[in-house]
């Protein structure tokens, strides 16, 4: 019988389950075993463990397996319990769970890459293992024989992937903010487009076949989410942030974004709502409200006896304002702007006390966040970074995950 949805007060929090310590390095991924009480780990370590729920109520190490390369990221298909680890060295290993999960056995080596594994997925109709790393490409292999299928190359390392089971077009983000859409096919693919919008590199990407909508998060502390399915291009900018986006979530059934960020930051960001698109900066040679010129533009000063000013933009309208036209800052969330943002001082004017509501919540992890994965069925997220701690929390008290699929919360 599933459960009735009650409206949840903006106080409420996530709740810390459970705090699990015990690698050595940086842990680079931590995964939820579905319909298990155990999370998966790799760490830079260069160990793969399995942590399984005890009734003392504590996770203790069932498997401790460790690797020949510091390990960078992992891929886990849970009906087939096959894992995939990508090193530091290029390579991506596979093995075998067993099914009480003590135990782990070596399938094979997949030589993937030439440097750094930045992510991996696997897909299990096509039997390929679809992977990014630091040497610049995107590479996706037949796990039935081990081979090579593909290659494509960028100009950037290749930061984070994801793909479209259905339709075979994968996403890669790279350190340049450039997202690249690929359509692959057995031994070769074709670049459908490029996304730019992001002013540093791309830490991290959603994707939600659903919808059809990518959700991308970078160095520039902003998110952006793109309509891949209405060929819009770049439609909301969220910006709430304080640091390097490092993860992402989107909960279709309840229309909300969970992000996490490398400071600790937790947002959950209310996507049931209208929103408007953030302009498109306009350029001009002259304030478009009082009309002084910029200080590149030597006609104009010399014509008027006067100084030029330097350019702004306003986060509301999109025009090119001087300081003097733009001395008031304001929050604006319907545009994706939760903290006070540059305006015209007409904007400012417009924008009235309720629009200034938030459409956001904001926690602390209180440590650092490199990445993070969510069991939405049961309201669970993990989170894991460079402090060598893994978190397992409760979410439902902010996004109530578990009311809206029917399931009882734990």
């Amino acid at each position: 019988m599933a459960a009735e949805i009650h409206s949840r007060p903006q106080s409420s929090r996530p709740i810390l389950l459970s705090k699990i310590e015990g690698h050595q390095d940086a842990v680079s991924a931590a995964l939820i075993i579905p319909k298990e009480d155990g999370i998966i780990t790799a760490s830079e370590d260069r160990t793969i463990r399995v942590w399984l729920k005890r009734d003392s109520g504590q996770y203790w190490p069932s498997i401790y397996h460790t690797m020949s390369s510091p390990c960078s990221t992992m891929a886990y298909h849970h009906d087939s319990r096959r894992i995939f680890v990508g090193q530091d060295n290029g390579a991506i290993m596979e093995f075998h769970i067993s099914e009480d999960f003590n135990k782990m056995n070596f399938i094979r080596t997949y030589p993937a890459h030439q440097n750094r594994v930045s992510s991996v997925i696997f897909c299990v109709e096509a039997e390929w293992v679809i992977s990014t790393g630091h040497d610049k490409c995107v590479s996706w292999m037949c796990t039935r024989s081990g081979n090579m299928l593909g290659r494509h190359y960028f100009t950037s390392w290749a930061s984070c992937l994801q793909y479209d089971f259905e339709t075979q077009h994968a996403f890669v983000g790279d350190y340049s903010g450039q997202i690249t859409l690929l359509k692959l096919d057995q031994n070769t693919c074709s670049v459908i487009t490029t996304l730019k919008g992001h002013e540093g590199s791309i830490a991290s990407l959603w994707w939600d076949p659903a919808q059809r909508l990518l959700f991308s998060g970078a160095s520039d502390h902003s998110i952006i989410m793109w309509d891949i399915g209405g060929r819009k291009g770049r439609t909301l900018l969220l910006q709430g942030h304080h640091d390097k986006v490092q993860a992402l979530c989107y909960i279709h059934f309840t229309r909300q974004l969970v992000s996490c960020s490398a400071d600790g930051g937790i947002a959950v960001w209310n996507m049931d709502v209208t929103r408007e698109e953030a302009p498109q900066w306009l350029e001009s040679d002259s304030c478009q409200k009082c009309e002084q010129p910029f200080f590149w533009n030597i006609k104009q000063m010399w014509d008027t006896k006067t100084l030029g000013l330097r350019q702004h933009h306003c986060r509301k309208c999109g025009q090119a304002v001087c300081g003097k036209c733009s001395t008031k800052r304001s929050s604006y969330p319907i545009m994706g702007f939760e903290f006070q943002v540059r305006v015209c001082d007409s904007c400012f004017d417009s924008i009235k006390d309720e629009d200034r509501t938030s459409l956001a919540t904001f926690h602390e992890g209180k440590h650092n966040i490199s990445h993070m994965a969510m069991d939405i069925s049961r309201g669970l997220m993990v989170t894991c970074g460079s402090d060598r701690v893994v978190k397992i929390w409760d979410m439902t008290p902010v996004v109530g995950c578990s009311l809206a699929t029917g399931f009882s919360s734990r």
